[in-house]
């Protein structure tokens, strides 16, 4: 076993080669390497797994032990300042470890087909293997400086895989936003690492825990002080994993490719910051006012991004607003100091959310083979529906992630999250409440997203997918902007811009069609829209078997990967295997190891939970389903159109919900106004001032010196006599000012 761990710093080294290798042949033989660019992607797989094999076998080594292991070498020495490199082997690396390899693999294997016809294809890879270098790194780091050079290495990879296309003006400037608003954090993280450094004079995490337990146990330090210095640790954790208010960057992130989102968005890029929230919670745990402050921060973030993903239309950006969500979730559990839970949903959601982002890239895959490569369309939830026929294992695939976010047992993200939820009530009455809200919205915003996708009719182009050609197509919304009085008109319009497509809300109500509503037998209160099949098309097809395998391995991580934190005793007096593999790092913190509750409290705490969740689920159900459902929807509909002044305040409602949604709770807007829209009022103001008195003061200088040269020039003639006459009129006016002064 010691022979193990000393081999471990090789780790974040072998999937290093694959970049090195490809570079050189770029470089000295472009065509061959060109030409056998398929080739690439088994090395990529092969040495992933190596790693993945050896993190197997420390994560188990972890379990059985339960042991730290730190080798350190020294970098610089000198009288007053020491740098040390090294690698940390604990439970909280092993686990990171094992998301990023294991996610990392199956998402290589996928992307060898998804990229298969880019032109970009060896350069994705060569950035992939860069990153899984980086992020490795990261987590096997001994020190604060180590995390921050790979912190850096992540976030160079981040945007390089975001603006991947590059080409495209959303990919590059969605690449330049991710890193602006990264710096941000990254500057703060820098800030708070030279802090605790002055203060404790060392980057080694356990001196550093040790030298600020003592200097605050014996009242040795500035506690505002040290405050501030968290706060700015706390930044970088802020900005890598899209926390309110630095989350802005994350939606735009989805215009890199698929696989970029689920590996990088979904797994790991974005948890690193968890991570690094994790391994320095021993330091903040001392700091009472830091530990409120992270837990604030989450339960704003979780919220927030609940209510964002109510209405968006692009399948990805409603997972990557989900992604921010549940990282909410993390950040609240590590506030409230509930280690175990934290890493617990982040192991379940890892594995959950690459499933869903991988889904989302089949399904799009899918819709581009329909209506040709066109983001805005074959990303449009709106444009979708009637899928299940057409990709059922990719809908079955997607249909577990979306039970497991939402918390549905026997799934993983039901025994982590109903973890976080049982925690929040021992922490804060109103942050519990909060949190069993937003619970259910995750299941709402969820289903919502399958059901558009999947359930009804395919939308594309407003054509019948039902596999008759020459009949005609309806398409049915809730409170959509559809059969008002001009069909043709807005047929027109929702032609030319997919956003203004069919909605669960929508800022107007239409009266619709008397004739089409008598020939389909709908409700007033439901618009149906019709349309003449003119055009010949193609059905969508299930993806390729070399994109399907992951899903399926990922559907299994999703059933099994909770057993991790079930109690297999009938009578729960040993604990949990992730109570096991955690029990290093929970004594680091002090904190005890409980046993794992009895079934009966389990399932009583847990009926609360699973019972929001399935009305979230019903709710979408009720305003997302086809109209020809088992619902009896028609009566409720009709009752609710009767409620006259009250559909009014209902409608005020919703409209202002969807305008909170679409527009991102206008934090983008602000931001654009603020701070782009103040830099460059500031720009301008110093653009002025260099111009006008910079510049004015050295021009002033000069034309001064060319009147008074101008005026010299008239005076000196070259006579002595006139330069005698001139030095005696001035010394004669000099002494009678003189004189009369003084008398």
């Amino acid at each position: 076993m010691e022979q193990t761990y000393q081999y471990a710093w090789i780790l974040p080294f072998v999937p290093l080669p694959v970049p090195m290798l490809i570079g050189v042949g770029l470089l000295l033989f472009p065509t061959a390497t060109k030409d056998l660019r398929r080739m690439w992607a088994f090395p990529s797989i092969l040495l992933l797994s190596i790693v993945m094999i050896f993190s197997t076998n420390l994560s188990i080594q972890q379990i059985n032990s339960s042991s730290i292991y730190q080798y350190v070498w020294s970098w610089t020495l000198d009288n007053d300042f020491s740098l040390e490199f090294g690698y940390l082997i604990d439970p909280l690396t092993s686990i990171m470890s094992m998301l990023v390899t294991t996610v990392g693999i199956m998402v290589l294997i996928y992307s060898d087909n998804y990229m298969a016809h880019d032109q970009g294809y060896l350069r994705f890879f060569a950035y992939m293997s860069l990153f899984s270098t980086s992020m490795l790194g990261l987590v096997t780091s001994s020190n604060l400086i180590q995390i921050y050079i790979f912190w850096e290495l992540v976030g160079m990879c981040s945007y390089l895989l975001i603006g991947f296309w590059f080409t495209r003006p959303p990919a590059a400037n969605a690449c330049q936003k991710a890193f602006v608003t990264n710096r941000v954090g990254d500057f703060g993280l820098l800030l708070g690492i030279l802090g605790f450094y002055w203060i404790t004079g060392s980057f080694e995490f356990r001196d550093l825990f040790e030298i600020l337990n003592n200097l605050i146990y014996n009242n040795e330090v500035n506690f505002p002080f040290v405050t501030l210095c968290a706060a700015l640790l706390f930044a970088g954790a802020v900005a890598k994993s899209a926390q309110f208010p630095l989350h802005v960057w994350l939606p735009d992130a989805m215009e890199g490719p698929t696989p970029i989102s689920a590996l990088i968005h979904a797994a790991t890029m974005v948890a690193a910051g968890i991570f690094l929230v994790a391994r320095l919670l021993p330091l903040f745990i001392v700091i009472p006012y830091i530990m409120n402050f992270i837990s604030l921060i989450g339960i704003i973030t979780l919220l927030l991004g609940a209510t964002l993903a109510l209405a968006q239309k692009d399948i990805k950006r409603g997972l990557a607003y989900s992604t921010m969500s549940q990282l909410g979730y993390m950040m609240l559990a590590l506030g409230m100091g509930s280690y175990r839970s934290a890493l617990f949903h982040l192991i379940t959601h890892a594995y959950s959310k690459a499933l869903l982002f991988l889904g989302s890239g089949s399904i799009i895959h899918s819709m581009e083979t329909i209506v040709g490569y066109s983001p805005d369309k074959s990303q449009n939830m709106v444009l979708m529906g009637g899928l299940t026929k057409h990709v059922p294992i990719t809908k079955t695939s997607f249909l577990l992630g979306t039970l497991s976010l939402c918390g549905i047992p026997p799934l993983a993200c039901f025994w982590s999250k109903d973890e976080i939820l049982n925690d929040s009530w021992l922490y804060s009455p109103i942050f519990a409440i909060i949190a069993w809200a937003t619970a259910g919205l995750t299941a709402f915003y969820m289903f919502r997203i399958y059901l558009l996708t999947f359930e009804g009719h395919l939308n594309v182009h407003f054509q019948n997918y039902s596999g008759n050609q020459n009949t005609s197509f309806y398409s049915i919304s809730l409170w959509g902007k559809g059969c008002s009085k001009r069909i043709n008109k807005t047929f027109s319009l929702l032609r030319m811009n997919n956003n203004e497509s069919f909605s669960s809300f929508s800022k107007k109500t239409y009266r619709s069609d008397e004739n089409v509503r008598k020939k389909n037998g709908g409700p007033p209160f439901i618009n149906i829209l019709h349309f003449d099949n003119q055009k010949p098309f193609s059905y969508p097809y299930e993806s390729d078997n070399t994109m399907l395998f992951p899903l399926l391995l990922l559907v299994l991580f999703t059933l099994f990967v909770g057993s991790l934190g079930i109690p297999f005793n009938e009578k729960g007096t040993d604990l949990d295997i992730l109570s096991k593999w955690l029990a290093p790092s929970i004594n680091l913190l002090h904190q005890k190891s409980e046993d794992s509750a009895d079934w009966y409290e389990f399932l009583k705490d847990a009926i609360f939970s699973v019972s929001i969740a399935y009305f979230g689920i019903f709710l979408a159900s009720f305003l997302y389903k086809p109209i020809y459902s088992s619902f009896k929807t028609f009566d409720l509909i009709n009752s609710f159109v009767k409620l006259g002044p009250k559909r009014k305040c209902w409608d005020k409602i919703l409209n202002a919900l969807y305008d909170w949604s679409y527009n991102r709770a206008y934090i983008d807007a602000f931001y654009t106004t603020s701070f782009t829209g103040g830099i460059r009022e500031l720009a301008q103001l110093t653009h002025f001032f260099d111009r006008r008195v910079i510049d004015g003061i050295t021009n002033g200088v000069g034309i001064m010196s060319f009147f008074v040269g101008e005026g010299i020039k008239y005076v000196g003639g070259g006579r002595i006599s006139s330069y005698l006459f001139f030095y005696f009129s001035c010394v004669s006016i000099f002494l009678l000012v003189y004189y009369f002064n003084t008398f």
